[in-house]
C-alpha cells in the first residue's frame, strides 16, 4: 500500500488544481489526506476568504474568473467528475495516470475551494443537494468533508448544513494552526478572534466527532517554539474536557507553493515531534503529512 511518504511525492498530490477540464466549480484530486480521489466542490470561485493565510496556496493575485456559485451547475459537474472516477476513466487522462491502484477509489466529496466555504450563503442548501445526489447514486460510503477554518459554525444555515453533513455520512476537518492569540493573528492574518474558533470547534465537536487539521512551517526561518506548540496541544485539551470530540489530529507542513515567501516547510522530524507531542499530550491519534 502507498505510505503517506510517497504519496507527498506523486505529481497528482503536488498539483491540487481547481479546474480540470472546462469545470467551474468541481475538480477531481489525488489527496494524500483522504488516500484516494477527493472530488472538491469550490463554493468560493470569486476568491473571497476571511483568512489570509501566510502558507495558501491559492493565487489571489489574479482575478477570478467565475463570481457566483450556480448550483445546477456544481450538481451537473460533479456528476460528470463522478463518472470519470467510478467508470476509471478518470486514469486514462495524463494527470492522472500514474496513481497508484489502492488509491484508485472515490473517498470523499469535499466543500472546499478558494476561501472558506462555510462563508457560502445558502451552504445548506448545497450540503442538501449534493446529499440527495449522493443517495440517488448509491454512494452512502463515500464520504461529505467539510474543510473548514471554523469561523462560522455559529450562523444558522451553517448549523443547518452540519447538521446534514452528520445524516449523510459526513465528516469535519476544523482548521488549529496555533495554541496563541498572536501566533494565530500571524499565521491566518485575520480579524477574527482566535476564541472564535476555539469557542466554534468546541460547540460542533460536542455534537459530532471532528478532525483537526493543523499546519506548521518556518517563518522568516523560524520554527514554531516550543511554547507555541504547548499552547497549542493545551487548546486541544481544553477542548476534550468541555466535552468536544475529536477522533484525529492532523499534522501537516507545507507541501505546495505558499503565498509568502518567507514561508517554508519543516522537516519530516520536526513534524514526527509535534504530532508525537499531541499523541503524548492528548491521547488521541495523530497523522502526518509532510512536504516532500
Amino acid at each position: 500500500m502507498t505510505n503517506r511518504k510517497a504519496l507527498s511525492s506523486l505529481p497528482q498530490y503536488r498539483s491540487h488544481s481547481r479546474k480540470y477540464e472546462l469545470n467551474r466549480f468541481v475538480y477531481p484530486v489525488l489527496s494524500r489526506r483522504s488516500r484516494g480521489i477527493s472530488i472538491g466542490v469550490n463554493l468560493n470561485p470569486d476568491k473571497v476568504c476571511n483568512f489570509d493565510c501566510i502558507y495558501c496556496q491559492v493565487d489571489r493575485r489574479s482575478e477570478a474568473e467565475t463570481r457566483f456559485v450556480e448550483l445546477d451547475q456544481v450538481l451537473e459537474e460533479l456528476a460528470h467528475v463522478v463518472d470519470l472516477v467510478v467508470t476509471g476513466e478518470l486514469f486514462r487522462d495524463e494527470k492522472f495516470q500514474s496513481v497508484p491502484p489502492d488509491l484508485r477509489r472515490l473517498n470523499d466529496i469535499a466543500f472546499s475551494g478558494d476561501g472558506e466555504p462555510t462563508t457560502y450563503r445558502n451552504f445548506d442548501e448545497i450540503i442538501s443537494r449534493v446529499a440527495q445526489f449522493k443517495r440517488a447514486r448509491g454512494l452512502d460510503d463515500v464520504k461529505m468533508v467539510l474543510i473548514t477554518n471554523a469561523t462560522m459554525f455559529h450562523r444558522p444555515p451553517v448549523v443547518r448544513g452540519l447538521a446534514i453533513l452528520d445524516k449523510n455520512n459526513g465528516e469535519v476537518w476544523a482548521k488549529l494552526d496555533a495554541g496563541t492569540e498572536p501566533y494565530y493573528k500571524l499565521i491566518d492574518r485575520t480579524v477574527i478572534p482566535f476564541q472564535r474558533v476555539l469557542d466554534n470547534i468546541l460547540s460542533a465537536s460536542k455534537l459530532r466527532p471532528m478532525v483537526l487539521q493543523s499546519l506548521f512551517m518556518r517563518v522568516n526561518g523560524e520554527a514554531p517554539s516550543s511554547a507555541e506548540i504547548a499552547a497549542y496541544v493545551q487548546r486541544i485539551r481544553d477542548v476534550i474536557a468541555g466535552g468536544g470530540q475529536i477522533k484525529l489530529v492532523q499534522v501537516y507542513t507545507v507541501a505546495r507553493p505558499p503565498a509568502e515567501s518567507f514561508v517554508s516547510s519543516l522537516s519530516d522530524a520536526e513534524v514526527d515531534a509535534i504530532a508525537d507531542q499531541v499523541r503524548r499530550g492528548t491521547g488521541l491519534p495523530a497523522e502526518c503529512y509532510y512536504g516532500g
